[in-house]
């Protein structure tokens, strides 16, 4: 009997110490698996992809990842972050850890759509959601439209554009049809100017002799989608769209005026021989009720607006 309690008694406190020996158990080699990670998963290169306008040595610094870094102590968010802080041009930032001693950073890059021009701040590249890119004078982005009728407030380098609360809806109407014209791969069209001073219409060159002319809120997609369609009808009977292609009566009709709208304001641009961009000769300020009708119906598109899945 004396044995038999003995050994209860034993079991007992095996039992009492048995979860206190497995979490021990635990922490040790949990401790020693992160010891190893430390010692031996160190950052032994540095891979870029899609850049073009920054070398891969001007990313790797701006990201703050260095050779000797331990691979799992790489935090991504943090480095993402510190790239777009540094380098503007650079839209989006993809870091991936590859076992067992590599980095990679994937970068997506912004394109300049427009030029912003300012008073005393100079002039300003733009992409399609209204970051500012870089800053110069006249002679930036030549081959870029100019957009009138913004007054940037306190710009500055990779950030987005700010305007005054009555150009706000402005300022989104312009980035509506940035964004939209960059889904159909379509900003290589504009010509030299975007104009928003008017407060429900936005008039844009595009192409050789053509003025586009769309409500400065409401669905881009679908007026880009109307302006691809008119275009390719055009294209396909080999003529030439010249004059005033008017979307802005709704969704589902566009008009082709041979009068050619054109902005009042002289754009300067450095560099040009005469200072200037030229103007057709012969063009008059547009009277106010210029789309009030149409020289020419343009068929409707029938099958839809919806931008190509990328």
């Amino acid at each position: 009997m004396a044995a038999r309690r003995k050994r209860n008694r034993q079991r007992r406190r095996r039992g009492r110490f048995g979860g206190l020996y497995k979490l021990l158990s635990f922490l040790i080699i949990f401790a020693a698996l992160l010891a190893g990670c430390v010692v031996f998963f160190r950052v032994n290169q540095v891979v870029v992809t899609g850049n073009s306008r920054y070398t891969t040595e001007e990313i790797i610094a701006a990201s703050g990842v260095e050779i000797g870094d331990n691979l799992f102590l790489v935090n991504r968010p943090q480095t993402a972050q510190s790239i777009t802080r540094r380098l503007p041009y650079v839209e989006s930032v993809a870091p991936v850890h590859r076992l067992p001693d590599t980095v990679e950073i994937h970068i997506t890059e912004c394109v300049p759509a427009a030029v912003l021009p300012t008073e005393a701040e100079g002039w300003w590249l733009i992409d399609a959601r209204g970051k500012l890119l870089e800053q110069g004078d006249s002679a930036i982005g030549r081959d870029l439209p100019v957009v009138l009728g913004l007054t940037p407030t306190t710009p500055s380098l990779g950030a987005a554009t700010t305007v005054e609360p009555e150009q706000q809806s402005r300022l989104e109407g312009l980035r509506g049809l940035l964004t939209a014209l960059s889904k159909r791969n379509m900003l290589d069209g504009l010509g030299e100017f975007i104009d928003v001073n008017a407060s429900n219409v936005i008039y844009f060159d595009y192409g050789p002799d053509l003025t586009v002319a769309v409500p400065t809120a409401g669905n881009f997609d679908q007026r880009v989608f109307s302006l691809q369609r008119v275009l390719e009808t055009f294209q396909q009977r080999g003529e030439a769209v010249t004059g005033t292609l008017d979307l802005t009566y709704g969704d589902d009709q566009a008009r082709l005026l041979t009068d050619r709208w054109l902005p009042e304001t002289t754009i300067v641009r450095g560099g040009s021989p005469d200072g200037a961009i030229p103007a057709d000769s012969g063009t008059v300020p547009v009277p106010p009720d210029f789309f009030g009708g149409g020289d020419q119906a343009v068929p409707a598109p029938e099958d839809g607006g919806q931008a190509p899945a990328e």
